[in-house]
């Protein structure tokens, strides 16, 4: 039988967790299989603020890779309350800082040293970020514990966001991660160019049933959390209409699976083996398959102001098993939709 294939730019994974350490040295190798570049999220222990300290880390990320990749690690600063606009003009100076990434305190994994008061303790940070040019990445959930978890975005949309775009239009902001139909709303309803947003292979393929179905399921259980289903919908339709705004970042978050199979569970979910997969057969199943890479390869690049890739990937349609397990020397992660039998394949580049 004649597989169907399709060749596109080399995508790139615009929101990107890997770690440190040992598990560093087990991911890193699978996002580089794919993905050109990756926008790398800062929150380590402790967590990344400065220029200098991105240094360190871009070179154990290069380490950690195949010697035959070329792999480009995009490296991002966490804006705390003490963040200076001084360390936002070394970052864009140094030429390998791509973003400053703004997390309200305890919205996530390692986020306790996040932003308390935005507007209060950044603005002249946020100033000096619409001078050098340097987004601003939002994971987009408040933390008041009055807040209900699943409103958590929409009520930053209205409190934090709306009046962020208001006072500082030319900022230009990533809303990442995004799971309601109040974030595309909000992100279609601003100024193309300025504000975007990311969207993983989970908010697309999953609602909140996927927590419970069968009992509780850690390994979907991810921050923010899994909303509705008519989110879901609206967050595909948005993704697979050509709109310019939306672009990929996987958000793969992995955890030991002993951290995620416990009393107290981490957030995160491991998605880089899977993630062109399921993007494919997002597009497909919404008759879109014309307009993936665009959004896997166009859009990201084009909104950071930094060249698309050269490199061409083939995505095939031939069907594969996900491992049930990964299994390093420290432990073992399991994948999104482990052993469960996908229809696309990613070949390597």
């Amino acid at each position: 039988s004649i597989k169907m294939e399709l060749t596109i730019t080399q995508p790139d994974d615009f929101h990107l967790h890997l770690r440190d350490g040992a598990l560093l040295e087990a991911v890193a190798p699978h996002s580089a299989k794919h993905f050109g570049r990756a926008i790398i999220m800062p929150n380590l222990k402790p967590p990344i603020t400065t220029t200098s300290s991105t240094i360190s880390y871009r070179e154990s990320i290069l380490k950690a890779i195949p010697k035959t990749s070329n792999f480009n690690p995009l490296m991002t600063l966490y804006l705390t309350d003490t963040t200076t606009p001084h360390e936002i003009q070394i970052a864009k100076k140094s030429g390998f800082v791509y973003g400053i990434k703004l997390y309200p305190a305890g919205a996530t994994t390692n986020s306790q040293d996040g932003v308390t008061d935005l507007f209060g303790n950044c603005y002249s940070v946020l100033e000096e970020m619409v001078e050098q040019g340097l987004p601003l990445l939002v994971h987009g959930e408040v933390t008041n514990p009055e807040v209900d978890v699943f409103d958590r975005e929409k009520v930053f949309i209205e409190t934090i966001l709306e009046p962020l775009i208001q006072r500082l239009p030319q900022l230009k902001v990533v809303m990442e991660h995004i799971t309601t139909m109040d974030a595309v709303k909000f992100v279609e309803s601003c100024k193309e160019g300025y504000v975007a947003a990311t969207v993983t292979p989970q908010h697309i393929l999953l609602n909140r049933n996927a927590l419970f179905q069968g009992g509780l399921q850690p390994h979907n259980y991810c921050l923010p959390v899994l909303k509705r289903e008519i989110h879901r919908q609206t967050i595909v339709s948005a993704i697979t209409s050509g709109s310019k705004r939306f672009f990929l970042g996987t958000d793969s978050a992995p955890h030991d699976r002993r951290n995620k199979e416990c009393a107290c569970g981490c957030a995160g979910i491991y998605n880089s083996p899977v993630a062109l997969s399921l993007y494919a057969k997002v597009f497909e199943e919404a008759g879109a398959l014309n307009k993936l890479e665009a959004f896997t390869s166009f859009n990201g690049p084009d909104f950071y102001g930094i060249p698309r890739n050269k490199s061409k990937i083939k995505l095939r349609k031939s069907p594969w098993k996900v491992p049930e397990c990964l299994s390093f020397p420290f432990g073992d992660i399991i994948p999104m939709f482990a052993g469960e039998t996908l229809e696309w394949e990613a070949l390597p580049c």
